[in-house]
């Protein structure tokens, strides 16, 4: 067993063929909507590393070792093409719900959830109407967004909401904060770091976002906890491009966002 904790997590968001059919319709979801064939390969290459695929609730967090964690994002109703590839090799994931978007046209629906929940999967939070810009909001405004969606969770599902990923997955620390207050215990960002960190009563975990384009044999060597470290440092040159022109990210932000540019 390896001495220091590692948890390697892979954040897809739409699997579908049809994608006008299903999540949202925005110029900045178009790069993360994978045809299946694309997606089952990623499986495969996820299958032959040594890692099988575990839930965040499963792993003791102060103890060492190597884990695999699967999430889709959104709660698009292309979820459930997903949960049936996972379904295949006895595999379970996170599921980040929208709540906001529940039952509106290219989501799930609240029968959707409470299945995927009966299925052994974690059913989690996005937040209730997926702000663009998470940590520019008030502390007041994430706290609305956390209760609202983790509530309405709860109630679908009939069991504590506890984790969730954040919206465009930048974090800080009244994102953390708020999240905590509001009951989550896990809460994944976008950033491909390994290591998980507890504060305000809650850790905070990194993800790989695979895209359309993404090779197999790339997911496969991240399975494995290879490359990592490369993945970081291109999160981290955009990270800088963003706070050096924060003028231009807003801009850029709203265009990639607007539905009527989808």
């Amino acid at each position: 067993m390896f001495g220091r904790l590692s948890i390697a997590t892979f954040a897809y968001h739409d699997v579908t063929d049809r994608p006008a059919e299903t999540g949202f319709q925005r110029p900045a979801a178009v790069p993360y909507k994978m045809p299946v064939a694309a997606f089952r390969q990623h499986l495969d290459a996820i299958a032959a590393a040594p890692y099988r695929p575990a839930l965040i609730t499963d792993i003791d967090l102060t103890r060492g070792g190597r884990y695999l964690l699967l999430s889709v994002d959104d709660g698009a109703r292309s979820a459930l093409v997903a949960a049936e590839e996972l379904s295949r090799r006895g595999w379970r994931a996170h599921f980040f719900i929208t709540t906001g978007r529940l039952g509106s046209p290219g989501f799930l629906d609240a029968a959707a959830v409470r299945a995927l929940h009966a299925a052994g999967h974690i059913v989690g939070s996005h937040s209730h109407t997926h702000p663009d810009i998470f940590r520019e909001l008030s502390d007041a405004a994430m706290r609305a967004e956390w209760a609202e969606s983790v509530a309405r969770l709860s109630e679908i599902t009939g069991a504590p909401c506890v984790a969730a990923s954040v919206p465009g997955g930048d974090m800080s620390d009244s994102v953390r904060r708020t999240a905590a207050e509001a009951g989550l215990r896990y809460l994944f960002t976008s950033d491909p770091t390994l290591t998980p960190r507890r504060k305000d009563g809650c850790w905070q975990l990194g993800r790989y976002c695979p895209k359309v384009g993404t090779d197999a044999q790339y997911i496969g060597r991240l399975a494995r906890f290879e490359a990592w470290r490369g993945a970081m440092f291109v999160r981290r040159l955009k990270e800088i491009t963003r706070r050096a022109l924060p003028g231009v990210y807003r801009a850029y932000v709203r265009y990639m966002t607007d539905e009527q540019a989808g």
